[in-house]
């Protein structure tokens, strides 16, 4: 089950009566699935390098790839070269919608989350920690070509903003699942 910006998922139980005199009744009840994923077998941490030439260098690292819906996002960003002048630095995750297929495709960005690594002017050699909790955000499952029609891809966005307010910003896929909750007995 998925409501999206653009695109609604649903499960429906439909039942017909049918009267021999009169029409027929037909009612549908939706009700809610839940599709739990195993834990993946390969998780690899992500790490990636992003810079301008001879005036910024920055790497990034993250723990892995593929979080459940309950999980923390955990990490580190390293500055290697620092000659801008950083204002403040957020971590975003972002939720891409995409409708449609070929020509036709419509894709719809949101924002859920955004938080704040960093406020002040970065030094070369400074580590800044990451850990980043999903459970107080509205995230779903990451959805991937549901019967040609739609999905959902999640992304992590690191931005920076320098004292002239220019953005940079790298963008990272991320997988999201949701894992079979524990009952006890």
């Amino acid at each position: 089950t998925y409501n999206g910006v653009n695109v609604r998922l649903r499960y429906v139980l439909k039942v017909t009566v049918t009267r021999g005199y009169a029409g027929s009744i037909v009612e549908y009840q939706d009700f809610v699935v839940r599709n739990y994923a195993p834990l993946p077998p390969i998780n690899n941490s992500i790490k990636m390098e992003v810079g301008i030439e001879d005036c910024l260098h920055i790497e990034f690292e993250y723990n892995k790839s593929k979080y459940h819906l309950k999980d923390v996002i955990l990490g580190k960003i390293y500055f290697l070269l620092v000659r801008i002048k950083i204002k403040n630095m957020d971590l975003e995750i972002r939720r891409r919608e995409s409708t449609g297929a070929g020509a036709n495709t419509h894709v719809e960005t949101e924002t859920l989350a955004k938080f704040e690594l960093m406020d002040g002017a970065p030094v070369r050699g400074e580590s800044i920690p990451v850990r980043l909790f999903l459970t107080p955000y509205d995230l779903t499952p990451t959805h991937k070509n549901i019967n040609n029609k739609f999905s959902v891809k999640y992304y992590l966005n690191l931005v920076l903003v320098d004292e002239e307010d220019r953005r940079y910003f790298k963008q990272q896929e991320i997988t999201l699942y949701r894992l079979k909750e524990e009952t006890s007995s």
